[in-house]
C-alpha cells in the first residue's frame, strides 16, 4: 500500500488543480490561458500541478473593508 502512495498523492493533486483551474476565472489565471494550464497539469501531474499552484492560480487577495464616514456609522450615531 505504501508504494501506491506517491502515486495516488500525485493522482489526488492533479485533480485538485484539474478542478480547481476549471473553477478560476479566465482573465484571472496567470501565466497561460486555462486550457493550457489544464494541459499542462493532466500532462505532467505532479510538476504541472506544482507549476499551477506557484504560478497559475490567481493570487488571493483580502477583502477589502469598506470604511464609512462617521455620518453613516450608526454606532457613532447613537454615541451624540
Amino acid at each position: 500500500m505504501l508504494r501506491f502512495l506517491p502515486v495516488l498523492l500525485a493522482l489526488a493533486l492533479s485533480i485538485y488543480c484539474v478542478v480547481d483551474c476549471l473553477q478560476s476565472d479566465d482573465h484571472q489565471v496567470r501565466g497561460l490561458p486555462k486550457l493550457v494550464w489544464v494541459f499542462v497539469i493532466l500532462l505532467f501531474p505532479f510538476a504541472g500541478s506544482i507549476a499551477w499552484l506557484l504560478a497559475g492560480r490567481p493570487k488571493l487577495t483580502p477583502p477589502r473593508r469598506q470604511t464609512r464616514g462617521p455620518d453613516d456609522d450608526p454606532d457613532f450615531l447613537k454615541g451624540l
